[in-house]
C-alpha cells in the first residue's frame, strides 16, 4: 500500500508512522521502500520518535539498510547527490540515541563512513549529514568499547582537522576531542601528537589575542590539550604554545578580575605545572613575578576557603581548591630550589610566609573534618599538599602539626586498611577532586614529613603513641612486595623505591633516639628479619645501591640493639645480611692515580660515585654500627676473613698517599679494625702480616697500634 503524508496532530503522526512502519516490512520494491523512508526520517528529523517508536524501526529495518543506503551512489531522479547517504546518517543517527546500539559492532563499522562526511566540503545542503555524524560520534563516545575503537581507527586526526578547517560543527569536534582526551589521553598522544599539537597551536592563539569572555572560555577548554607525557617542552611547536599560553594567562592575572574569571586561570595553569613544572615561566624578572603572583594567588584563594570553611562554599570550590594546591607545591619546590632559581631571596622569603599563613589555614579545615567525610578526595588532596610542605619546612606551623598527626595518622591508617593500592596513578590525585575509587596511598606523601618530626622528641612521643610504627612496619612489607614485583633492569626510582628508603630514614630515627622503643616493640623485630633476608637480594642490582645502603646500616644500628634475639645468633640469614653489609662498605672506596701525581690515592669507587652524596652518611654511620655489632657476634670476625677484607683494606692504606684520606675516612677506617684486632686472633695476625703496625703508624691510628702491641 502506499504510504499516507505525515498527519499534523500527534496522535495522528504516531499512526502515521505506524503504517509507514508497516510499509517498511512489507514493501514490494525499493520504490515503496523508498517511499516510507522519507516520511519515517522526516519524523526522526522532527524529534518526534520516542524510544518504543525507535526500536519498531531498527526492528524493522536493522543495520542492513542504512548501510545499502550509505554505499548508494544513485539518488532518486530530481534528487541531490548525497540524498541516500543522508537518509541513512538520520538513521544511524536516530538509532544511536539507544546506548545499546551505540555500541553495536555494525555502527562502529561505519566510523570511516563518518570521518569521510567530515573531511568533505560541507555545503548548505549537506549541514544536516555532519550534524548527524557528530552526534553519532558523541553516542559512540558514550560506549564502553567506544573511546577504543574511535582512536584505533583515526577519529581524533579526524577531528583535529575537521576543528582546524573551521567549518559547520566544528566547535562540536572540539567538544568531542575534549572527551575523547578525558578518557584516552596516553592513547590519543601516542597516535596523533602532531595534530592534536596543531589544535593547540590554534587554540594557545586564539587565547593570546582573545580580549573578551572567549579567553576566560579557552581556560576551561585548554588544559585537555596539554599532555603529561611528552613533555610540551621537548618540542619547539609545543614551547612556542607554552610561551603564549604564559602570555595570556599574565594578562588575566594581572587583571581585576572576579572569581569566575580568575578560577579557570588558576585552574589552566595547575594544569600547565603538573605537565612541565615551572619550565613554562620564563627566567628573568617577568617570570620571577608571575610565578609570585601565582603562588600569590592560590594562597589567597586557600585561605579565603579554608579559613572559616562553610561547607556549601568548600563542596563547590574544591576543584579551583586542588588547583591551588598544585601551585603552592610548585611555589615550595621554587623557593627551595638553588639551581637557576626563577625566585630571588627576598621573593622566597615573602612566599614561604605567605605560604606558611596557607598551611595554617590547610591544617585548621583538617582538624574539622568529621569521620564520614574521610572519603572525599579533596581530604586527601589536602593531606598530600600538607606532606609536601611537612617533607620541605620542618620549623614553622609545628605545634598545629603536632596537633594534626593523630589524624594524619588515623586518616593514612584507614586508606591503608582498606586496601588502597600502593601505587597512585601518577596525576589522579591532584589532578582532579572526582573519582573517589581512585587508588590512594597518603602515607607515600607524608613519610618524608614522618621522618623529619621522628628526629624530634614531641613529635615522635606522638607518633609513637598513635602507633604509627606497626603502621610503618606493614606498609614497609607492602612495599617491600611491590619492589620485587618490578622488573629487575635499571630503571628510573620508583615509588616504592623512594618509599622503602624514607621508611629506613623514619626507623633509623627510632632506633638512634628511642632504643628502648626498638627492644620492647615487636615491630622492630619484624623489622630487623625482613631486613636480614632484603639486603642480600638487593646489594647486586646497582640500580637499587641506595636502597641497599639505607637497608645496610638500618639492619646493622638495630642488631647492635636486637643482640640478643634468636635470628642473629649466627643463623644462616644473619651471616647472608652481614655478609652482604660487609660487602657495601668494603667496596666503597679504591685506589686510583693522583691527579697530577705519580703516587695513588684514595677515592670512591666508580660504582658507587653517581650514588655518594646519597650513601656517603650512611656509610660512615654504617661503619660505626659495624664496629660496634663485632664484640656482640663472636662469629662475626670470621665472616670478615672469608669477605677478605682486611686484605683488601691493608692493600689499600699501604699504597694510597696518607694526605688522600680525610680524618673522617681514616677514624672509620680504624674504629672497624680496632674491635676486630680486639675480638679475633686470627684477624689481628692477617693486619700484622700485612704491615699493619706500619701503616696504623702512617695514619695516626693510636688505638689500632695500641691494640696491635698487646702481645
Amino acid at each position: 500500500p502506499p504510504c499516507p503524508a505525515m498527519a499534523s496532530e500527534p496522535a495522528d503522526r504516531h499512526a502515521t508512522l505506524r503504517r509507514c512502519l508497516g510499509v517498511l516490512r512489507d514493501a514490494r520494491n525499493d520504490s515503496e521502500q523508498f517511499a516510507a523512508l522519507l516520511l519515517v526520517t522526516k519524523a526522526v528529523r522532527a524529534g518526534e520518535v520516542d524510544a518504543k517508536t525507535r526500536r519498531q524501526i531498527f526492528d524493522a529495518i536493522g543495520f542492513t539498510f542504512p548501510t545499502r543506503l550509505l554505499s548508494s551512489r544513485q539518488p532518486p531522479a530530481g534528487c541531490p547527490p548525497h540524498t541516500f547517504r543522508a537518509l541513512g546518517l538520520t538513521l544511524l543517527a536516530c538509532f544511536c540515541t539507544d546506548p545499546q546500539l551505540a555500541g553495536h559492532s555494525q555502527l562502529l563499522s561505519k566510523i570511516p563512513t563518518f570521518h569521510e562526511v567530515l573531511l568533505s566540503p560541507c555545503d548548505p545542503d549537506s549541514t544536516a549529514m555532519v550534524d548527524d555524524v557528530y552526534q553519532c560520534l558523541s553516542a559512540v563516545l558514550a560506549t564502553a568499547r567506544g573511546p577504543r575503537e574511535l582512536v584505533a581507527k583515526g577519529t581524533v586526526s579526524t577531528l583535529c582537522q575537521a576543528y582546524l578547517n573551521g567549518g559547520h560543527g566544528s566547535d562540536r569536534a572540539l567538544a568531542l576531542l575534549v572527551g575523547l582526551l578525558a578518557v584516552a589521553e596516553a592513547k590519543c598522544w601516542q597516535r596523533d601528537a602532531p595534530r592534536l599539537l596543531a589544535v593547540l597551536s590554534k587554540l594557545s592563539s586564539d587565547f593570546l589575542k582573545a580580549e573578551d569572555m572567549t579567553k576566560f572560555e579557552l581556560c576551561e577548554v585548554l588544559p585537555h590539550f596539554i599532555p603529561l607525557s611528552p613533555p610540551l617542552t621537548q618540542d619547539s611547536q609545543g614551547s612556542e604554545c607554552l610561551h603564549r599560553l604564559y602570555r595570556g594567562l599574565a594578562d588575566i592575572l594581572g587583571s581585576k578580575l572576579s572569581p569566575l574569571q580568575r578560577d579557570p586561570a588558576l585552574k589552566l595553569a595547575a594544569g600547565l605545572v603538573q605537565a612541565c613544572g615551572a619550565e613554562w615561566i620564563p627566567a628573568g624578572s617577568a617570570g620571577s613575578k608571575f610565578l609570585a603572583l601565582l603562588v600569590n594567588l592560590a594562597c589567597v584563594e586557600v585561605r579565603l576557603t579554608l579559613e572559616e570553611p562553610d561547607p556549601v562554599e568548600v563542596e563547590g570550590r574544591k576543584e579551583v581548591m586542588t588547583a591551588c594546591y598544585v601551585l603552592m607545591e610548585m611555589g615550595i619546590q621554587e623557593c627551595l630550589r638553588e639551581e637557576n632559581p626563577l625566585l630571588d631571596e627576598v621573593q622566597k622569603v615573602q612566599l614561604m610566609r605567605i605560604m606558611e599563613e596557607a598551611f595554617g589555614a590547610v591544617i585548621f579545615y583538617l582538624r574539622q573534618v568529621k569521620q564520614e567525610g574521610l572519603q572525599d578526595p579533596f581530604i586527601f588532596a589536602s593531606v598530600r599538599v600538607l606532606g609536601a610542605w611537612m617533607a620541605e619546612e620542618t620549623s614553622s606551623l609545628k605545634q598545629e602539626i603536632c596537633e594534626l598527626l593523630p589524624f594524619l595518622v588515623g586518616y593514612a591508617r584507614k586508606l591503608f586498611k582498606e586496601g588502597s593500592p600502593a601505587v597512585s596513578p601518577p596525576q589522579a590525585e591532584l589532578a582532579s577532586t572526582e573519582g573517589s575509587a581512585l587508588p590512594r596511598d597518603a602515607l607515600r606523601f607524608l613519610l618524608p614529613g614522618f621522618c623529619h618530626l621522628t628526629a624530634e622528641d614531641r613529635p615522635r612521643d606522638i607518633l609513637v603513641s598513635e602507633g604509627a610504627p606497626a603502621l610503618l612496619w606493614e606498609y614497609f612489607l607492602q612495599q617491600w612486595e611491590v619492589l620485587r614485583s618490578e622488573p629487575t633492569a635499571p630503571a628510573p626510582l620508583t615509588s616504592s623505591g623512594m618509599s622503602l628508603q624514607t621508611l629506613c630514614g623514619i626507623f633509623l630515627n627510632l632506633v638512634v633516639t628511642a632504643p628502648d622503643l626498638a627492644r620492647r616493640d615487636k615491630t622492630f623485630s619484624s623489622l630487623m628479619d625482613a631486613l636480614l633476608k632484603s639486603l642480600p637480594l638487593l646489594l647486586p642490582q646497582e640500580h637499587h645501591l641506595v636502597l641497599a645502603a639505607n637497608v645496610a646500616t638500618l639492619g646493622l644500628m638495630l642488631a647492635r640493639i636486637l643482640a640478643g634475639s634468636a635470628a642473629l645468633q649466627g643463623t644462616q640469614s644473619a651471616k647472608e645480611f652481614f655478609g652482604a653489609a660487609i660487602l657495601f662498605l668494603s667496596q666503597a672506596h679504591t685506589a686510583q692515580a693522583a691527579p697530577g701525581s705519580a703516587s695513588l690515592a684514595v677515592a670512591v669507587s666508580p660504582a658507587y660515585a653517581s650514588s655518594w652524596d646519597d650513601i656517603r652518611e650512611l656509610w660512615f654511620l654504617g661503619m660505626q654500627a659495624l664496629a660496634g655489632c663485632i664484640p656482640l657476634f663472636p662469629w662475626l670476625p670470621q665472616a670478615v676473613l672469608q669477605a677478605r677484607w682486611l686484605e683488601g683494606l691493608s692493600e689499600l692504606l699501604s699504597h694510597v698517599a696518607p694526605a688522600s684520606l680525610d680524618f673522617e675516612l681514616v677514624a672509620a677506617f680504624q674504629g672497624v679494625l680496632v674491635e676486630l684486632a680486639r675480638a679475633s686472633e686470627p684477624c689481628r695476625d692477617i693486619i700484622l702480616a700485612h704491615h699493619g703496625a706500619e701503616w696504623a703508624n702512617l695514619y695516626g691510628m693510636a688505638a689500632l697500634e695500641q691494640c696491635l702491641a698487646k702481645q
